[in-house]
């Protein structure tokens, strides 16, 4: 840095509550570090933000010197954008509050949060509000894509159940969001993948959940895998919305319930979790079992906040990760083949297809009532490359883009934006579908400079 740099930096530093850091500052290294190892970016000055004042502080800054911006909460987005090169990054992620309402049974949440921690707080009262499923993913930024778990087919997307938001703007404003004021940022908010602004404030419905439920795991040898994953097809498409049941192919992992001559070998593994009376969830398990002759199971009831932690050992912090994504209204035979054929020649032991489940409440909201609008998308399928060194990348990489590929004809409109990698800004019109146009509008109203670029990006006309 400079003098003429220095000297700015310190007058920033003098209205900034939190913590910037340097390269050459301790903890700046570790602050520069998102979950996919494949990112590797060297940003000019972090923020690490400890109030809303600070995001307006910081985004002050960015907007007179011209700098690239990037918001990070909880750094899991497969694509990156949480951190930028020579750029200021916006770091949410010593914002963890969660103040729960249980008469009212709402939620306000900060932007640093992650899934763990919002869980955690509402489970104490026997709530939840659909989320994702790896609990140390960023709840602002699961929200912002649209977000879905394992909840969602009862009660709906993530967005579906955001209330309201508090927002600073690419001006410094800050704006409450919400179905009765500023009614078209709140409609952007809820699936535009934070191009609008910075929530430094989420507020949520909750349901009752719990705190116990019906979860686990079938897994059925590979060759099996037609006869399974077309019963599981069929299966879903008239599963009562309680219920929630996805399927995922890979290479065994070493759990203890399968055999030792199983593990390293491919399965087909069926996840399921039940979020009612966990007595009525066993009797409509009761088919999965005949789909095939498993190797195994492991299902019980046990904690809610303990299956929202279940997948985290699969995915952790430091791997180099790659996804590819389609969603689908229906899984017919095609994409059914597909997915075996590309299952069987899995690049690396980590790689997995998943095909996760929605439909029920997922599917009510009209497609255009917010942002988020595939309410077709009865699976979302995600090729999920994941493997530890570089030599690697090509291989894996090239696996994932040609299934992708190959599952193309059998797929529906619109993708899940929270699944695009940095190399897929050509699908975000695609994303949107329908709906594009006015984003274009919102974005161009709210963000007419793009401050807000580091993201799945809409453009301003």
């Amino acid at each position: 840095m400079n003098q003429l740099q220095q000297a700015k930096i310190d007058e920033f530093k003098a209205h900034f509550r939190g913590n910037l850091l340097h390269p050459r500052d301790a903890g700046y290294d570790e602050a520069r570090q998102i979950w996919n190892a494949m990112i590797d970016r060297r940003p000019a000055l972090i923020a690490r933000c400890a109030s809303p004042e600070d995001v307006v502080q910081a985004v002050g800054f960015a907007r007179k010197h011209s700098l690239l911006l990037s918001i990070r909460g909880g750094g899991h987005n497969i694509a990156g954008n949480a951190v930028c090169d020579d750029g200021l990054v916006i770091d949410l992620s010593p914002m963890k509050g969660v103040q729960v309402d249980p008469k009212a049974r709402r939620a306000t949440v900060e932007p640093g949060c992650t899934l763990a921690d919002f869980d955690a707080a509402a489970q104490a009262h026997g709530l939840a509000t659909p989320l994702g499923i790896n609990s140390t993913t960023g709840v602002a930024g699961l929200t912002l894509g649209g977000g879905f778990g394992w909840l969602s087919r009862k009660h709906g997307m993530t967005v579906d159940n955001l209330l309201s938001a508090d927002v600073v703007m690419a001006d410094g404003r800050q704006l409450h969001a919400s179905e009765t004021e500023n009614e078209d940022l709140f409609w952007g908010l809820r699936g535009g993948g934070g191009n609008f602004g910075i929530v430094t404030r989420f507020e949520f419905q909750l349901h009752p959940v719990g705190p116990d439920v019906l979860t686990g795991l079938i897994a059925f040898p590979f060759g099996q895998a037609k006869s399974v994953i077309t019963q599981f097809a069929r299966f879903t498409e008239t599963m009562p919305h309680e219920l929630n049941v996805w399927m995922v192919t890979r290479k065994a992992p070493p759990l203890p319930f399968l055999p030792g001559d199983v593990h390293g070998k491919e399965i087909v593994v069926l996840a399921l979790c039940h979020a009612g009376d966990p007595t009525e969830g066993r009797k409509l398990i009761e088919p999965l079992r005949r789909f095939g002759t498993a190797h195994g199971e492991h299902i019980g009831v046990q904690p809610y906040t303990a299956w929202q932690q279940a997948f985290d050992p699969l995915l952790t912090k430091g791997a180099r990760n790659y996804w590819k994504s389609h969603n689908f209204s229906r899984l017919n035979d095609g994409a059914i083949d597909t997915i075996i054929e590309y299952a069987g020649k899995l690049p690396s032991p980590q790689c997995e297809i998943f095909v996760g489940t929605l439909g029920g409440q997922a599917a009510r909201a009209a497609p255009d009532a917010m942002a988020y609008s595939s309410r077709d998308a009865n699976y979302v399928m995600n090729v999920h490359g994941r493997w530890e060194s570089a030599s690697e990348d090509e291989r894996c990489v090239a696996w994932a883009r040609e299934f992708f590929a190959r599952s193309q004809p059998f797929a529906s409109g619109g993708a899940y934006i929270n699944f695009l990698t940095q190399d897929e800004a050509d699908r975000v019109a695609f994303a949107y579908g329908a709906m594009y146009d006015r984003l274009v509008k919102l974005k161009t109203k709210y963000d007419p400079t793009n401050l807000f670029r580091m993201n799945q990006n809409i453009k301003p006309a």
